[in-house]
């Protein structure tokens, strides 16, 4: 039955292979299955009738009852174009079509009722619909009763007649080839628990749905097979790596980790610090491998709890590596640690891309005889060169900027498994959490150390710019620096947002020297021009940092105290947050100035709204995993996962998300190899749709 929805789309009467040569590169769809499994993205009542007197270009997709009152062609060769007019009583509209101009006049006769079915736009003031969909009232009386699926299509599928109407047309086609040949997936046990209609009906009424609560129905059981199935995978890899991988035992918490908590810790830890702690200790402690997501906002004290982790495994005469995705994050925690660990006898170590070959060999003997306790570097940690005496511990920071696979060679690295820290200072939804993390255990630092105070953010329109210099200079005046960032490097033809270059001129005209000295940094410039950039405003030389988002991750200026976004609506919602927590870091009061034109789309007013009321990174996440989806979330695509969901939204359906987790869960506490009678379904269904995934889920 299953071989029947693998055959090559070509056979399917209607396609052939030129049209399946279209088919497979403009939507993916190479089989049977695939078409069967591409979507409508929406839905259009076609028993609503509009009038032509009720229209305006605001309007989605909408359907007309009238006649078509003559033809006329307009324009020269290469921009001909045929135009209908076309009246309802009420008023009257343009239809417009670009090609195919014979066969429409041959086919739609004037005096002749029809439905017009597209979108309304305006053109020299008139209203017209182009390309519409046109049916014969006489001939569409089965069509005013049911739902319209929209299927998504391109340019040049249209160029070919494969509209979203033909993609409705070879689904039937399929459908009906279909019938009896379409197996279950889930066990009827399953079925039954989670009250799910049947595979066969789901598909059918996805494409063909008899009413809106069947269409609920098919949706509910599609979008919960897709998400139990990648949690069942995820569950099924985390028992299989905790029942495999023994870990060290971190029996004791000694001398290193005590003096540095008497003598050394800067401040009392929090609150969610000391939970986290205990948490690490307790997972290094139990003789199985740790593998732990660490979340915290940007100054939330990470690195702190990292280090005394580091501490833990050192205190059991082990070695740590801490792994940071650029030299100039990789020199920061260098420092960090150092400075966190002055008189005590513990030896820290910097590898990167740029350490000179002497010091290279030095590091390298001092790892391998055991001396060296820490080292701190780039992805240079991960080459074949560089051995451990007793790896027992791998941080690994921001590691969605690490592929899966680079993460493996520090896996090589140790004869038993190391205990594995991942952080990240990007918040992550809890119901990303599960599916992008699911296999790893989750902690969270939700509280800022004590003495911060919230950064006020403010949105402003360039009209107050003169303001906004004022209130620069004054803070600059109190002792402050000022970052300004821009989302392009050089002025781009097809946008108007503001570019460093011209953004930099402008500063300076507003700044100028002596009085004022300005610092750029931008990902064209050389490393090391970057570095006496960064290390001018770092040493308070200069008072601005003009800069693009190069800036978003690593830099640490307590000093810092008012960060401007220019052109704020171009920049997601997590990078205004990420970009945001660059001040704040130290005592005085910082601000976020939002810079934006004056006409906003409704997903960036969205998205400037949320900045200005909240700065919980975590509701900021949800809200933008609502406007955007998962898409490729920083990782997605490494994660180790098949991520590519057909028609679930891991921002908008967190209930059946969670429902399908649980159901995993108990299936997999139960039975974790599947080989129980009653899941011999879902195991092979698995193999089937992780067949070609390799097992990535044994690394963090």
């Amino acid at each position: 039955m299953q071989e029947f929805l693998e055959q090559d789309i070509q056979f399917l009467p209607g396609v052939g292979p030129k049209r399946a040569e279209i088919l497979k590169k403009e939507l993916q769809i190479a089989t049977f299955r695939d078409l069967l499994y591409h979507f409508p993205y929406r839905y259009i009542d076609r028993t609503r009738i509009y009038t032509i007197s009720e229209l305006n270009p605001e309007l989605p997709i909408i359907q007309l009852k009238g006649k078509i009152t003559g033809y006329e062609k307009s324009g020269n060769k290469g921009k001909k174009r045929l135009i209908a007019g076309f009246t309802d009583g009420t008023g009257s509209i343009e239809l417009l079509w670009f090609r195919g101009e014979k066969w429409i006049v041959d086919t739609y006769k004037p005096g002749v009722e029809y439905i017009v079915f597209g979108k309304p736009s305006v053109f020299n003031g008139q209203i017209n619909i182009v390309h519409p969909d046109i049916d014969e009232v006489s001939k569409s009386r089965e069509l005013l009763t049911r739902l319209q699926p929209m299927y998504s299509s391109t340019e040049k599928l249209k160029d070919n007649f494969l509209n979203s109407k033909s993609l409705h047309k070879l689904v039937n086609s399929m459908l009906e080839l279909s019938a009896g040949k379409i197996a279950e997936t889930l066990p009827v046990w399953l079925l039954n628990e989670a009250s799910l209609i049947s595979l066969p009906k789901a598909l059918q009424n996805i494409h063909f749905p008899a009413d809106t609560p069947t269409l609920l129905k098919a949706e509910t059981r599609l979008k919960f097979e897709e998400l139990f199935f990648l949690q069942l995978n995820i569950l099924r890899i985390r028992a299989g790596r905790i029942m495999s991988f023994k870990g060290y035992v971190f029996a004791k918490v000694g001398e290193n980790f005590n003096r540095f908590y008497k003598e050394n810790l800067p401040f009392e830890l929090t609150g969610a610090q000391k939970k986290v702690l205990k948490e690490i200790r307790r997972d290094m402690g139990t003789g199985k491998q740790m593998n732990r997501l660490l979340q915290g906002d940007v100054g939330s004290g990470k690195t702190l709890v990292a280090l005394m982790s580091m501490l833990i495994a050192l205190d059991n005469g082990y070695q740590a590596a801490f792994m940071a995705p650029t030299e100039i994050l990789a020199i920061q925690h260098f420092r960090t640690l150092t400075k966190f660990l002055v008189g005590l006898d513990i030896r820290v170590e910097l590898l990167t891309g740029s350490t000179k070959k002497a010091e290279r060999t030095r590091i390298h003997e001092a790892l391998e005889n055991g001396s060296l306790q820490i080292l701190v570097g780039t992805h240079a940690l991960i080459e074949d060169k560089v051995r451990f005496k007793g790896l027992g511990l791998v941080i690994i920071d921001e590691q969605h900027r690490f592929g899966v696979a680079q993460r493996a060679q520090l896996w090589k690295k140790s004869d038993t498994v190391p205990h594995v820290l991942v952080m990240t200072a990007t918040p992550i939804p809890r119901t990303l959490a599960m599916t992008l993390y699911g296999d790893l255990d989750v902690s969270v630092i939700d509280e800022l150390p004590p003495g911060r105070k919230p950064i006020k953010t403010i949105h402003i329109t360039d009209s107050k710019r003169l303001r906004m210099h004022g209130f620069l200079k004054e803070q600059i005046a109190a002792g402050r620096q000022i970052y300004i960032v821009y989302p392009l490097i050089s002025e781009s033809e097809k946008m108007d947002y503001k570019d460093l270059s011209d953004g930099y001129e402008s500063i300076t005209r507003a700044f100028p020297p002596p009085k004022y000295q300005v610092s750029v940094v931008h990902g064209k410039m050389k490393s090391e021009e970057k570095e006496i950039s960064m290390k001018h405003f770092k040493e308070g030389r200069t008072h601005i940092m003009v800069a693009t988002t190069v800036i978003e991750v690593g830099v640490d200026i307590p000093n810092a105290s008012v960060m401007v976004i220019e052109s704020a609506e171009r920049f997601g919602l997590s990078q205004l947050h990420q970009l945001r927590g660059r001040v704040g870091r130290g005592a005085d009061q910082s601000y976020c100035i939002l810079m934006s034109g004056y006409k906003l789309s409704a997903d960036a007013k969205k998205r400037i709204e949320t900045m200005v009321r909240t700065n919980d990174g975590f509701e900021i996440a949800e809200t933008d995993l609502q406007l955007r989806g998962p898409g490729d979330m920083e990782g997605t695509q490494q994660s180790g996962e098949a991520f590519d969901l057909k028609i679930a939204h891991i921002g908008k359906d967190g209930q059946i998300l969670q429902y399908a987790r649980d159901k995993a869960s108990k299936i997999i506490d139960d039975d974790p190899e599947l080989n129980k009678e009653s899941n011999v379904l879902l195991k092979k269904q698995l193999r089937k749709l992780y067949r070609n995934n390799v097992n990535w889920g044994v690394i963090s």
